[in-house]
C-alpha cells in the first residue's frame, strides 16, 4: 500500500468518483483511503476529519458542476447564461445523482454551518456571474432597470427561480427564458 498521496486534488478526484459510483454513504476516510490505495493516515494528512473531507469534496463538486466555459465570451446575452446554468444543473444531476437535494437539505450532519457557508459561497459566485453577464448584455432594452426595479433584484429573482428548479430537479428553463425575454428585450 502506498503511504504518500500525490495531492489533495487526487484525493478529491477519488472522492467525487466514489460519490458518483456509490453515493454519499460511501464517502468516509477509510473508503477514500482504500480507493486511493493509501493508508488512512495519509488521508488525515490532508483532511483532519470526515467533515473536512466532505466539505472540500462538496466544494469540488460545485466547481465541477458549474465549470465556466473555456472562453468567457460564451455568453452572448443573459439568456445564454441562464441556459448554461440549467444545462450545468442537468448534467450535474446526471453525474452526481441526488447531490443537489442532499446538499441543500442537510448533507453534512456533523458540521452544518460549514456546509451552509460553502453553499452560500457557491451561490454567490453564480449570482455574481449572472450580474456581470446581465450588465454586459448588448441586447438589454434601455431603461429596463431603475430605482424601483434594480438589476440586483432582478438577478436575485432569477437566481431564486434557478434554485427552485434545482431543488425540484426541473431542468426545463423555457418559461424562465420567455419571462426574461419579455422583461429585458
Amino acid at each position: 500500500m502506498n503511504t504518500i498521496v500525490t495531492s489533495k486534488e487526487a484525493i478529491l478526484h477519488v472522492s467525487r468518483k466514489l460519490i458518483q459510483e456509490k453515493g454519499w454513504t460511501a464517502l468516509n476516510i477509510r473508503s477514500v483511503a482504500a480507493a486511493c490505495n493509501v493508508s488512512v493516515g495519509s488521508i488525515y494528512n490532508y483532511f483532519p476529519s470526515k467533515a473536512d473531507l466532505i466539505t472540500e469534496t462538496v466544494e469540488s463538486i460545485w466547481q465541477d458542476i458549474f465549470r465556466l466555459p473555456e472562453h468567457r465570451g460564451h455568453f452572448d446575452n443573459f439568456v445564454s447564461c441562464v441556459q448554461w446554468a440549467f444545462d450545468c444543473m442537468r448534467k450535474g444531476n446526471e453525474t452526481y445523482p441526488g447531490f443537489f437535494t442532499l446538499h441543500s437539505i442537510s448533507f453534512l450532519e456533523e458540521d452544518k454551518s460549514s456546509g451552509k457557508r460553502l453553499m452560500a459561497q457557491s451561490w454567490a459566485h453564480i449570482q455574481t456571474m449572472l450580474s456581470m453577464v446581465l450588465q454586459a448584455d448588448p441586447q438589454l432594452r434601455p431603461g429596463v432597470f431603475d430605482e424601483t426595479f434594480p438589476m440586483e433584484k432582478f438577478v436575485d429573482m432569477i437566481f431564486s427561480l434557478i434554485l427552485s428548479a434545482l431543488l425540484r430537479q426541473d431542468y426545463d428553463c423555457s418559461a424562465i427564458v420567455e419571462m426574461i425575454h419579455r422583461i429585458l428585450y
